[in-house]
Formats: structure tokens, sequence, C-alpha cells
């Protein structure tokens, strides 16, 4: 973690690796000849501007959720030194707690919370509880209480984690790496069998329908929908005078009249938040005591001990904003999938492995460009192979980065 980094830096491990330069190269090519509608060496057939539209954002979406979660993990690895097999279920964990508080916040808005206070901690468990759609949970149906969960996501995840190293972790640190790991496995059946005994072993639906903003064009103009009724009777000349349609002052592009993307509010928000959150983080880093100490801790731990600086603190701190980051980026993908089950983490912990491995293990940087790189492969993979093979192709992105480049992206640069 240390602050000499420049942007230039940042941008030089792509710059300096020609072969997967040429990689994306073809790859890009080959995108442009199938939008061109033309005959490519790869294969896939067509793509229109549309769905490249689509999968593109779903992949911004998917990856920075999963970058968000790799963060903790990265400086979980950078300073204590071994990679902690239970933060995927700290993820779990932090979309539990914030979904079981925003449940009982939209409860007492909507006047249902009397004697449904169990059922609603409990996620429409019980039999007489309250569901998703009784409730309006969305991100504009009940604002407050999707914020207000957000926050005890972080907050329960950092009790958690502050919880298990004073319990766990703490007594073996200088055990090395290898039992902290064995440890961590243990730590994150622990956790997830604790769900399962409070929560079930059963999915359930959090959130209500979602409003969706459509991109489309109409006649020639970009336009922004909620609908896809009024986006068709916008074609036809008749926009109903009560409907939300906003005509962008944008080049013509002619006849052009279709859909170009849907954005759902959860995804706005997941997006919007995730960046927030990343930014906040930058700014730590490289703007304040803490992050100054906790780069210099990265670096030389035992340097950093001799210097002054009170590691033990700088160990808490990364507890804290790990943890913290971890139960929100859980909240958040259950907010854009609209469900939840006791493997959300689990079954994403392997994605958040690839993604801090693909960016260089121990870069916080790298661990946000390797998760958006992770979504991206997994979402545009859908035009070469079968929707099936998605996530094996994001993994194969992995393997071939390393192949060229085996520390990773960002492994080896002086990063954060």
């Amino acid at each position: 973690m240390s602050g000499t980094e420049t942007l230039a830096g940042r941008v030089a491990p792509l710059r300096e690796h020609p072969r997967l330069a040429l990689v994306a190269g073809v790859v890009g090519i080959d995108v442009g000849l199938k939008l061109a509608g033309v005959w490519s060496p790869l294969p896939g057939g067509p793509l229109g501007v549309e769905r490249l539209v689509t999968l593109l954002w779903n992949g911004l979406v998917i990856g920075l959720g999963v970058g968000l979660a790799g963060i903790g993990l990265s400086m979980t690895y950078s300073i204590l030194r071994f990679a902690n097999f239970a933060h995927g279920d700290y993820v779990t964990t932090g979309a539990f707690a914030g979904w079981a508080c925003a449940w009982v916040v939209a409860a007492a808005g909507s006047g249902q919370l009397a004697g449904n206070v169990g059922g609603s901690l409990a996620l429409g468990r019980a039999p007489d509880a309250p569901s998703a759609a009784d409730l309006s949970v969305s991100v504009f149906g009940s604002p407050l209480a999707v914020v207000v969960g957000l926050v005890v996501a972080a907050v329960g995840t950092v009790v958690l984690t502050l919880a298990v190293d004073r319990t766990v972790f703490k007594p073996m640190r200088d055990a090395g790496g290898i039992p902290l790991l064995i440890a961590s496995i243990g730590v994150a059946l622990v956790i997830r069998y604790l769900i399962v005994f409070v929560y079930g072993g059963s999915s359930r639906g959090l959130t209500a329908e979602q409003t969706r903003l459509i991109v489309g064009g109409v006649d020639g103009r970009i336009a922004l929908v909620t609908s896809r009724r009024t986006l068709r009777e916008a074609q036809d000349g008749a926009v109903p005078v009560d409907a939300f349609y906003v005509e962008l002052p944008v080049v013509d592009l002619g006849s052009y009249s279709a859909e170009v993307v849907a954005v759902s509010s959860a995804e706005f928000g997941l997006v919007v938040l995730a960046l927030g959150l990343m930014y906040a983080l930058h700014v730590t880093l490289q703007r304040t005591k803490l992050g100054t100490a906790m780069r210099a801790t990265a670096d030389n731990k035992d340097l950093a001990r001799v210097t002054g600086i009170p590691t033990e603190r700088v160990v808490r701190a990364t507890w804290v904003i790990g943890g913290g980051l971890a139960g929100a980026s859980g909240y958040l993908i259950a907010l854009e999938r609209g469900t939840l089950g006791f493997q959300l983490g689990w079954l994403l912990l392997l994605l958040i492995f690839a993604a801090v491995i693909l960016g260089g293990i121990g870069s916080i940087y790298g661990a946000m460009v390797g998760g958006v790189l992770i979504g991206f492969t997994q979402s545009l993979a859908v035009v070469w192979i079968p929707s099936s093979f998605a996530t094996a192709a994001a993994f194969a992105a992995m393997i071939l980065v390393l192949v060229f480049r085996p520390e990773g992206i960002y492994g080896g640069v002086s990063t954060a």
C-alpha cells in the first residue's frame, strides 16, 4: 500500500504487456465486426448495439459489486498476510442484517410493524409476516428503509469481524498464514450455519417491483421513460400526459426508434453507492493519517511498528473498513438481485478471489479494477459462448492474464 503510485503508474501494467493488448485488440475487432453484421473469425452471430449496451451495463453492475466485496479481502491479505475464507460469509451477514433492518423500517413506515416485528426481522419467514410487496420495499418505494439497511449492514458486519478477530484471529496472528487460513474456513462454516439456524435454508424475495428507467430512441432522439408502454406510445406519436418522458437534446440519429437499455432503480443504486464508497476509500488511503499508516504497515509491518505507528490500531481499522465494505456489498448485491439466500457470499467467494488475484492480490485498486474486469468478462462472454459457461469464461480470462503477468495487473506496482 505505498503512496508513491501515480495515475501513469496504474496504467503502466497494461501498457507494458503488448500480448494482453493484442488479445484485447482481437476481441475489440471481433465485436466491431459483429456490430457491423459482417463475418468474423470468432464464434457468435451478429451483435446489436442495444444488446451490447445492455451487456456492458450488466457487466458494470456485477463488477462493481464483486470489486466492492473484494476490497476487504485484499486489505486483509495486504496487512495480515492470509487469505480470509470467511470473507464471503461476512458478505452474507451484511446482507441479512441490513435487509432485516430494512424490512422493520419499511413495516414501521407502512403501519404494519405492530405484532410483526419478529416476522419482519425474519424477512417474512413467519406465516403472518408481511411480504416485500406488502411493504413496498424498493429504492423509491421506501428509500429510508433502504438507506438505514445499508448502514446497519455495514455496522453489523464490522461488529462481527471485530469479534471474530478478537476471539479467533488475534490469538493466532503469529502462527502464520496457513493456520489462519484454515481457521477462517472454520469461521465461515460457523457463520453460515448460524444464519441457516436463524433464517432457514430457503431463499426469499426482498424487494417489491423495481422502477426501471428505459433509455431508448424516438424518431432519432434519445429519450428517457419509465415503461416500455410509454416508449411505444412515444414512438407512435402519442405520449400520455402523466407518463415520465424526457427527450435529451442530442444529435439527431435519423429515424432511429428502439429501446437501448433498461436500468432498474436497484442497479442504479448499486452503481452509485459502490462508486461513492470506493471513492471515499481512495480519499481515506491517500489523504488521511490512517491511510498513510495503513500503507506503511502493508509495506513493512515491523518497520512501521519501530517508527511508532500503532500497528494494532491499523489492524482494527483494516477489519472495520474491510468488514464494512463487505457487508455493504452483500446488501447491495442482494438489492440488485431481489433475492437472498444463506449461500450468497459463499457462491460469490470464488469470483471475489478471482477479482483480487486478477488485479494483484494485496492491491486495493487492483481489487476494484479486477472486479470490474471480471464483471465485464462474465457479461460479454455470452456474445461468443452459451450463458451457462459465462462464469467459466471469467476464470479463463483471469488465467489468461496471469499467464502473461503472474503477479496480476497491479501486482508489483506501488499501490494501495
